[in-house]
């Protein structure tokens, strides 16, 4: 075990000659290259309304009405033709084919459907309600709803696993002594409870002291805690049980990268190129592409408004502590049921199964945080954990000056540069392309009530639920950027 007057004492497990176990629902990513979908078979089974555009206008028709297709080349019909089968591609399908009452054919394009790169089960996996903006709060609580007895209803008589492994631990967020940070806090806590979302508890430092004595509250000003249906679950259990509950409703998942696309006398994508040079037509196109989405609105030439989504890295890393007191023999070891934890700082944590394992990570600073490509993700950028989040998380969390890092890994995050948030809604100059991407980190959380809310569009024009409209792509072509105070 290392400590933090030692930084470079720490060894990892590979190199120590033991071997990693299957700890809590996120599991170990190796960067030696285990493929994930192998990692999560490892886990032991006994683990614990505005009205945007209708798509009704124009010649186009409804999504329920099929219109002809072109005939010859190769090109096949579908209703719908979905650009990105992850959480969010793989969600919209989903509740697609739930929704509509009528048959429609509706096709999922994926890169790698082995999703080795995939952003969500390479991430924290966490689900909170605590946000700013009231659109945020709601979709985070449908997505809670959803995991918890949505997904089974919506596969109900599929054989596929619905159980995503939900730990109800809780988001512990922290705020600083000085400045706005606790009025900050108690705004966005009063904005949670209008909106339903009256779980969310704000604790002063003697009362975090108590709630949670592994914690130092040197520097803080106040904590806010989700009592119940805000913690973490099993990505991969996610993303695989909404693709295999599409399946089995009709949806075709095509293992095929969109390359090109052809458009229409209107401006209407009319087909999709793909890499095996045969086309793809569809009457909508939905941009589920994550951080690669922006790629797709280029394709449709350089007169179209571009989306400002780009692909950035963002690494974690598994720890497991090496004692279960601090080295002054008072602060005890977080339990395992450590909720996860946001310093003022950004650095965040939570528990990883059971054996006093944790994850952690923090976002690098805006000029360490370049575009990326995929092949930049089989690097970890250790520096960052040795000398910015070992460091903070240490002070905050005593028990934490003696640790061991066991893995380590980097995934992809799809980053809207205007204001981190979603863009949901119809591209203003590509009338059949649907954007649902620019998630920012919380589009995990957020894919249940995004693929509800894309579905009710494409059906019935509009929404019926959750109204997204302050997520449009409007606000990116006027130069309204909506401010969500809650990314970290």
């Amino acid at each position: 075990f290392g400590s933090r007057r030692s930084p470079r004492a720490f060894v990892p497990w590979a190199s120590a000659g033991a071997s990693p176990q299957p700890f809590g629902p996120a599991m170990a990513r190796c960067r030696a290259g285990l493929a994930l979908r192998r990692a999560w078979s490892l886990r032991p089974s006994s683990a614990p309304v505005g009205a945007p555009r209708a798509l009704a206008a124009s010649s186009h028709g409804s999504a329920c009405q099929r219109r002809p297709f072109a005939s010859g080349g190769g090109a096949q019909p579908y209703d719908v033709a979905i650009v990105g089968g992850g959480v969010i591609g793989s969600s919209i399908a989903l509740h697609l084919a739930a929704l509509s009452e009528q048959r429609l054919r509706v096709a999922v394009l994926e890169t790698d459907p082995t999703y080795k790169w995939a952003s969500a089960p390479r991430s924290a996996g966490g689900i909170r309600q605590q946000f700013s903006m009231p659109v945020n709060i709601e979709l985070s609580m449908y997505g809670i709803e959803f995991i918890r007895s949505g997904l089974q209803e919506m596969c109900a008589g599929v054989d596929v696993d619905t159980d995503v492994q939900f730990r109800e631990n809780g988001y512990l967020i922290l705020a600083p002594e000085g400045g706005t940070g606790e009025a900050t806090l108690r705004e966005n806590v009063a904005t949670q409870h209008a909106h339903g979302a009256t779980w969310i508890t704000l604790l002063t430092p003697p009362e975090l002291e108590a709630r949670f004595p592994w914690l130092s509250t040197d520097g803080l000003s106040l904590g806010a805690f989700g009592e119940r249906n805000e913690g973490y679950f099993d990505p991969w259990a996610l993303l695989q049980a909404m693709r295999k509950g599409s399946a089995a409703r009709g949806v075709e998942h095509i293992a095929q990268e969109v390359v090109g696309v052809e458009r229409e006398a209107g401006g209407a994508i009319g087909s999709l190129r793909l890499a095996d040079g045969s086309a793809l037509r569809a009457k909508t196109v939905v941009n589920a592409a994550g951080a690669f989405s922006g790629r797709l609105v280029d394709m449709c030439g350089p007169g179209v408004t571009p989306l400002p989504v780009s692909p950035r890295k963002r690494c974690m890393w598994l720890f497991k502590v090496g004692a279960r007191t601090a080295s002054a023999g008072v602060t005890p070891c977080p339990p395992d049921t450590t909720p996860l934890t946001i310093d003022p700082s950004g650095c965040y944590f939570r528990s990883e199964g059971t054996g006093g394992r944790f994850v952690c990570g923090v976002s690098p600073k805006p000029e360490e945080d370049p575009d990326c490509e995929l092949k930049d993700l089989e690097a970890v950028d250790e520096k960052l954990f040795e000398e910015t989040i070992w460091p903070t998380l240490a002070d905050r969390v005593p028990a934490l000056e003696s640790l061991r890092v066991e893995s380590s890994w980097a995934g992809m995050y799809e980053y809207n540069t205007v204001d981190q948030n979603g863009v949901v809604g119809w591209h203003p100059e590509v009338p059949n392309m649907l954007m649902a991407c620019g998630f920012s980190g919380h589009g995990l959380q957020q894919a249940p009530g995004v693929g509800r809310a894309c579905a009710e569009l494409l059906v019935h024009g509009k929404y019926r639920t959750t109204d997204l409209s302050i997520l449009s792509f409007d606000r990116i072509v006027q130069g309204r950027p909506v401010f969500e105070r809650g990314i970290y």
